[in-house]
C-alpha cells in the first residue's frame, strides 16, 4: 500500500490549485484525473482579482498574465447602437494590485498550473479514476484504476475535485440539491469579422436575451456567447450551421472559422456538505453555478486556497485539526450566497418575459453607465465581482474588529511609495499587520510566538482602506484577517493562537503553549 498525505481527485482548476499550494507549502499529494490529457477547449475565461492575487503568493501571476489578456472595454449594444461604453482597464483602482478585467482559456490556465506543479516535483496522474474509498479514522484508504492496473492508496486525507458528477460526491452521499435553467446556450471561439472592441468585451441585449463576444486567445480568435434561438431548443442536435444566421445577427459578429461549438444546459447547485471526515469538496463537485460575472472557476480555486494552509498546518503539526472544522462552514455560506446572487443576474438575463425584456434593453444599461460612471459605483460592482468583498465574518475562527475591518475580512490592499502591503503574504504564513506604530512591549510579547510582525506607516491609504491607526491585524495564510484588535493587545492575540494551537511554518517544532491560557476562541 502507497501512502500520501494528500490525495487529490481531479486535475482542473481547482485540483491543480490545491496540489501546487499544498507543494508549495511542503505537504507530499498525489493528484490524479481520468481524462488522458488536459483539456483544450476554453470552458472559463474569466479570472478574478482574487484569484490573480493568490497566484501572486505562490509566485505564478506573472506567467498567468503573460497568456491573457487585459479587457479595457465593455461596451453594451442593443438594437438601436451603442448604449453604453464602461471602462474596465483600472475600475478596481485602490481595491487590488489587478484592477482590471482579465480572460484567459481554462485550458491554458491548467497548462500554467500543470507547468508550475511539474517544475516543483509533482506530475498528475492520468488515465486514472477512483474506484472506491473508505475512511478509516485514521487515515483514507482508497483504490485506484488505471487501465488494468489497480492500486491501494493511504492518504490523510482526501480532496474531491472531481466536477460536477464527483465520484467522491457519490461515495459519500452527499445530497446536490439544485435545478437546471430552461435556456440551452451555445458557445463558439471563432475568428471573424465585425465591429469588435479591442481587447474588450461586447455585449447585445435586447427583449429576446443576450449575447457576448469577448477576446479569448492573443491569437485573435473571440469567444461568442448567447441562448439557443427557441426555434431549436428541441432539436436532437444542434449545429452551427443551424443557428449560424441568429449567432451573427445577435452577436454582430460574421464567422469565417469556427475552432470550437458547443451547447450545454446550465446547472445551479450546492452539495449539502463539504466535508465528511477525511474527506473534502472543492470547486465543481461542492457548487455549480450560471456563467454570470465568471465567479465558477474563481470559486473553486479559492476552495482550494482556503483548504490548502488549513490542510498544511494540521498535516505538519502547527494548528489542532479543529482548524478544519472551519472551511465547511465558509466556502459553503459563500457558496450559496453566490448561487442566489448569480440566479437572479441570470434570470434577468435570460428571461424571455416581454417586462424584464424592455427593462434589460432600455433601463440596465442606463444603470449600469451611471454606476460605472462613478467612484463609488465602480469599486462596488468590482469588490463584488471580483470577488474580493468575500469575507467569513460569521465563520468560527473569524475574530473582532478594528475600524472598519473584522475578522473575516480579505486583508485591504494598501499600495504606497515603497510598495504594498501584500508582498507579505507571499510567505504563505501567518503575520501580524500593524498600519502606524508598532509598541515595544508588544513586539517583545509576540515575539515568543515567532508570528511576525510587519510595521507599516499610517496613511491615507490605509486610512481609506477601513484600517484603524495603531491597530492589530493578525493575518491568517491566505490573506484573510483571523483576529482584528483595535489595541495592541498581546494576551488577545496568544489566546487566538493558543486556541487552536497555531504556529507559523518559521517557528521550531516544539509545541507553542502560553502560560495560564485556554485553548478555546472565548
Amino acid at each position: 500500500m502507497s501512502k500520501t498525505k494528500v490525495l487529490i481527485a481531479g486535475a482542473g482548476p481547482s485540483g491543480l490549485t490545491l496540489a501546487l499550494w499544498l507543494t508549495k507549502l511542503g505537504v507530499p499529494v498525489r493528484i490524479f484525473d481520468k481524462a488522458a490529457a488536459p483539456g483544450e477547449t476554453s470552458r472559463a475565461l474569466a479570472v478574478q482579482a482574487r484569484t490573480l492575487e493568490f497566484h501572486r503568493q505562490i509566485g505564478i501571476v506573472e506567467d498567468v498574465l503573460a497568456e491573457g489578456i487585459r479587457l479595457e472595454q465593455l461596451t453594451v449594444h442593443t438594437p438601436a447602437g451603442v448604449a453604453a461604453r464602461l471602462p474596465l482597464s483600472d475600475f478596481g483602482r485602490g481595491i487590488s494590485p489587478y484592477s482590471f478585467a482579465f480572460a484567459l482559456p481554462q485550458d491554458i490556465h491548467e497548462r500554467v498550473l500543470i507547468t508550475h506543479l511539474e517544475r516543483a516535483g509533482v506530475q498528475v496522474e492520468r488515465g486514472t479514476e477512483l474506484v472506491t474509498f473508505q475512511d478509516k479514522g485514521e487515515a483514507v484508504i482508497a483504490t485506484l484504476s488505471n487501465g488494468s492496473r489497480t492500486e491501494t492508496v493511504s492518504a490523510a486525507y482526501l480532496a474531491g475535485c472531481d466536477g460536477a458528477r464527483s465520484t467522491v460526491r457519490h461515495g459519500l452521499n452527499i445530497g446536490f440539491p439544485g435545478g437546471t435553467y430552461e435556456q440551452s446556450f451555445y458557445v463558439a471561439d471563432v475568428k471573424g469579422r465585425g465591429e469588435i472592441t479591442r481587447n474588450g468585451m461586447d455585449t447585445t441585449v435586447s427583449a429576446y436575451g443576450f449575447a457576448i463576444v469577448m477576446p479569448v486567445r492573443q491569437s485573435g480568435s473571440v469567444r461568442l456567447i448567447g441562448i439557443v434561438p427557441k426555434a431549436h431548443e428541441a432539436d436532437e442536435t444542434i449545429t452551427f450551421e443551424a443557428i449560424r444566421a441568429d449567432i451573427e445577427r445577435d452577436t454582430g459578429v460574421i464567422v469565417d472559422e469556427v475552432n470550437w461549438f458547443s451547447t450545454y444546459r446550465v446547472h445551479h447547485r450546492v452539495a449539502e456538505r463539504f466535508r465528511v471526515g477525511r474527506v473534502f469538496l472543492c470547486g465543481d463537485a461542492g457548487h455549480i453555478h450560471s456563467p454570470a460575472g465568471g465567479q465558477g472557476m474563481n470559486t473553486g480555486m479559492g476552495d482550494a486556497v482556503n483548504l490548502a494552509w488549513k490542510l498544511a498546518a494540521v498535516v505538519q503539526g502547527r494548528a489542532d485539526p479543529r482548524l478544519l472544522d472551519s472551511y465547511e462552514p465558509e466556502r459553503i455560506a459563500f457558496a450559496r450566497k453566490l448561487i442566489e446572487s448569480t440566479d437572479q443576474a441570470f434570470r434577468i438575463a435570460t428571461s424571455r418575459s416581454r417586462l424584464v425584456g424592455l427593462f434589460r434593453r432600455y433601463l440596465m444599461p442606463k444603470i449600469l453607465s451611471i454606476a460605472l460612471h462613478t467612484s463609488f459605483g465602480s469599486r462596488a460592482f468590482f469588490s463584488v465581482i471580483s470577488q474580493a468583498a468575500i469575507q467569513y465574518r460569521a465563520g468560527p475562527i473569524s475574530s473582532g474588529m478594528a475600524g472598519k475591518v473584522s475578522g473575516g475580512d480579505r486583508l485591504p490592499y494598501v499600495l504606497s511609495a515603497r510598495g504594498d502591503n501584500f508582498e507579505a503574504l507571499r510567505s504563505l504564513d501567518w503575520q501580524v499587520h500593524v498600519y502606524g506604530d508598532v509598541s515595544v512591549d508588544f513586539r517583545a510579547m509576540v515575539a515568543p510566538s515567532g508570528i511576525p510582525i510587519h510595521a507599516f506607516p499610517w496613511s491615507e491609504a490605509a486610512e481609506k482602506a477601513g484600517l484603524q491607526r495603531d491597530a492589530a491585524y493578525l493575518v491568517r495564510p491566505d490573506g484573510h484577517v483571523a483576529l482584528a484588535s483595535p489595541v495592541q493587545e498581546a494576551a488577545a492575540l496568544q489566546r487566538y493562537l493558543a486556541g487552536l494551537a497555531i504556529r507559523p511554518r518559521t517557528a521550531k517544532r516544539a509545541p507553542y503553549r502560553v502560560p495560564g491560557t485556554m485553548h478555546s476562541l472565548a
